[in-house]
């Protein structure tokens, strides 16, 4: 048996969420329900104009980590903070989900800070988030522990983290050690912006290494670059050994090995939408590597995004082993 069920490798972050209207994202220049890249300096200026905020660890690939940890598998996360305070509540809120890990910090000296995303969310449970992506951009192949991706049974990348100068082979340096030794790659396109700035990476990536694409509608549409639904899952179908994609309120899309599924969402009022494919991917993985069949981990899937939604934050505040119990799926 490996060592690690899932390993995870993306931004490491703060999420500094916070409530407010459309009219306050209209007057601070935010765009709605869309993740928008900021400097330092645009960063302090709207930690100044929200109002009270919580600040937990984040990161895409960090929530889906913490998901999969919150369920009792056995986790690792690699991304980059900086030796700060925000640092430090990043380091400690994923350890304390039972995560390993261990990227070194970058130094107290060195130019820029931890990254923090402002996660604004409005009275219809849209998030609108704004990323100072700070140190964690500059995620090197030598934070890459090639023995720790070797223990994997999955390590799964966050397709934000190709927005970085070295971030494309620190991913081919894990992809290499995990599939050396058996393990299996899973691979998030994050948002469709992304995907438009990284499509042709995307795309060799996907039919070269990727074992398992999780993705959003927006996200397949882009990739493809088409408008028809159904072609754009029969196209990722044919590139990847398993496609799965969120559908919001129409739950989820599920090919592999020439079989569909289509899983329902599981209804529920919408507070906060952050992490939701985050959670649905934690979820997925732990079941796919426990054993349970496609079908199956698609509906764990739609259960842990339907209880993180119901909430301010991305991380889930009650027992998703209860609830796949309380749905029959355990």
């Amino acid at each position: 048996m490996k060592k690690f069920q899932v390993v995870g490798i993306g931004n490491a972050m703060v999420d500094v969420l916070t409530r407010a209207d459309d009219a306050f994202l209209a007057e601070a220049g935010i765009g709605k329900g869309i993740m928008q890249l900021i400097d330092m300096d645009r960063a302090v200026d709207l930690y100044g104009q929200i109002g009270p905020a919580r600040e937990v660890s984040g990161g895409s690939a960090a929530n889906t980590i913490a998901g999969v940890a919150h369920l009792g598998g056995r986790t690792a996360y690699v991304g980059k903070v900086k030796d700060d305070q925000l640092g430090a509540i990043f380091a400690h809120d994923l350890r304390a989900q039972g995560a390993v890990y261990e990227t070194s910090f970058a130094p107290k000296d060195a130019d820029g800070e931890t990254g923090r995303c402002i996660v604004v969310v409005t009275p219809d449970g849209e998030r609108s988030m704004n990323t100072y992506l700070g140190v964690t951009e500059f995620l090197k192949p030598s934070d890459i522990d090639p023995a720790m991706m070797a223990d994997a049974e999955w390590i799964y990348l966050e397709g934000y983290r190709f927005d970085g100068p070295e971030s494309h082979a620190a991913f081919a340096k894990a992809i290499n050690a995990t599939h050396a030794h058996g393990g299996r790659v899973a691979l998030t396109l994050s948002d469709p912006f992304c995907v438009d700035r990284h499509r042709d990476a995307f795309r060799l990536m996907i039919r070269e290494d990727v074992d398992l694409l999780f993705c959003n509608r927006a996200e397949l549409l882009s990739m493809y670059q088409t408008d028809d639904f159904k072609a754009a899952l029969d196209a990722g179908a044919k590139d990847v050994a398993i496609l799965v994609c969120t559908d919001s309120e129409h739950g989820a899309h599920v090919l592999a090995n020439g079989a569909y599924w289509h899983v329902p969402a599981v209804p529920t009022k919408v507070v906060d939408a952050t992490g939701a494919g985050d959670l649905f991917a934690g979820a997925f993985l732990w079941g796919l590597s426990e054993g349970y069949d496609m079908p199956t981990c698609g509906r764990m899937g739609c259960v842990a995004a339907a209880e993180v939604i119901s909430h301010i934050g991305a991380r889930p505040e009650s027992s998703l082993k209860n609830l796949f119990k309380l749905h029959g799926l355990i």
